[in-house]
């Protein structure tokens, strides 16, 4: 039980759950890695954006089962464990890497190929959409109360490094294979590799120690986890968690996800200058999250969420519009690392602060299901909003559209109470 843990054992179960957060988030990013690569094998056409929008918008689909799987998942945890939740997750997400690994092209199998990779990623959208709340509300109880927001941080680190991982295999790839072996068949190894890490970190995820706040509220015949008492009974947390998140994970794709195509597709910048400047950035990001979560502890989660609101509303316009003019990759990786520094008061203490906001019956899909809703809504259409602005000649109306985004959840953190100081997770 978390209340007889010493730091060794709570610092063993935050770092097997991190883990196995690590290898969820690369096979899902892997997808936005390679698909410069493998966008023609699915979707034949002369026009790169074209052939961009297309993949974007499978990515965005993936989204759309986010939800569900929160839904799904979210209610599974709390009704059945943290434990089981996090491994169920997993095993779908190695399901569909290896079948992305596996799937012929379009000139073989016709429009058989993109509707197996739609599949592919609609199991990744409900392994995703039920890891996050899971892995938040696990990282969050077995923290402790004084360190809570520096260990929830690593929620995001591993998010980071699962991205960043990602990124490391493409440079990696793109160093020992040519450019026409990763055309033609070198996409397919991360895939490959994700499907085959899941299958160990499913493994590891078995021998988790079970939270105290689980075992409390089940012992204390709480009500049952469901939508519906999440919707009648907590409606004021729900709709604060869903804003809270739109503005912070439209930015955080924005500047992570996107900008990879961003830097190729409209600095004119190289597929391995943008993947480099990317990896840079993303690694220093990563480092970051763990100083501003434990800066959370310090001086409560509120300042960090205005801070990241203030200046993303001063300053996401002015980075978006340097960058599109900047040639120079320097310059190109500290506008990058500018916005992602802006962004880690939000990414850095995300977790922790929808976790404080419910109680433990309910908290996995509390924390799951209106992040998941705001993710699909904004996060996973981001890609697909900003290439479609670009193909219609009005790129800088994306800026302007994460502008608004960010000032809506900056009106919600200036109005919230500092979960730090207000915090619904009891255990010390």
């Amino acid at each position: 039980m978390t209340a007889t843990l010493t730091e060794r054992q709570r610092l063993k179960a935050i770092i097997g759950g991190s883990a196995g957060n690590l290898v969820e988030w690369y096979d899902w990013y892997a997808y936005s890695a390679f698909t410069l690569y493998f966008a023609p094998h699915f979707f034949p056409s002369e026009d790169r954006t074209a052939q961009l929008l297309s993949a974007a918008g499978i990515f965005a689909v993936g989204f759309l089962m986010r939800p569900i799987g929160a839904w799904l998942m979210g209610i599974y945890a709390d009704r059945h464990g943290r434990k089981s939740g996090l491994t169920l997750s997993v095993a779908l997400m190695c399901a569909g890497s290896l079948l992305i690994a596996v799937t012929p092209g379009y000139e073989k199998i016709g429009m058989i190929a993109p509707l197996l990779l739609i599949l592919a990623r609609l199991m990744q959208g409900i392994s995703i959409g039920g890891e996050y709340g899971a892995s938040a509300t696990y990282l969050s109880e077995m923290a402790g109360r004084s360190r809570r927001g520096f260990f929830s941080s690593f929620q995001y680190v591993t998010l980071i490094a699962g991205q960043l991982v990602a990124i490391c295999v493409l440079l990696i790839l793109q160093q020992i294979l040519t450019e026409a072996q990763l055309d033609e068949w070198g996409w397919r190894i991360p895939f490959a590799i994700g499907g085959g890490l899941a299958i160990v970190v499913f493994w590891l995820r078995r021998g988790l120690t079970e939270t105290q706040s689980y075992i409390v509220a089940r012992s204390e015949g709480a009500p049952k986890s469901g939508l519906m008492e999440l919707l009648l009974r907590h409606p004021r947390e729900t709709l604060t968690v869903m804003l809270l998140t739109a503005g912070g994970t439209i930015a955080f794709y924005a500047y992570s996800i996107y900008m990879q195509k961003f830097l190729v597709n409209t600095s004119g910048m190289t597929r391995e200058t943008a993947s480099q400047i990317n990896g840079i950035t993303l690694f220093v990001f990563m480092l970051i999250q763990p100083l501003a979560g434990a800066w959370s502890d310090r001086i409560g989660r509120k300042p960090l969420m205005v801070g990241f609101g203030v200046l993303g509303v001063l300053c996401t316009y002015p980075i978006f519009a340097t960058l599109a003019r900047t040639t120079n990759p320097w310059a190109a990786a500290m506008l990058v690392m500018a916005g992602l520094i802006i962004v880690s008061g939000y990414t850095s203490i995300n977790a922790v602060v929808k976790a404080e906001l419910f109680p433990a019956h309910i908290r996995a899909l509390g924390v799951a299901l209106p992040y998941a809703l705001a993710n699909t809504l904004f996060g996973g259409t981001a890609e697909f909003v900003a290439l479609w602005f670009k193909h219609n000649d009005m790129e800088s109306a994306f800026y302007i559209y994460v502008t608004v985004m960010i000032a809506i959840s900056l009106a919600v953190y200036i109005r919230m109470k500092d979960t730090a100081k207000h915090s619904r997770i009891l255990e010390d």
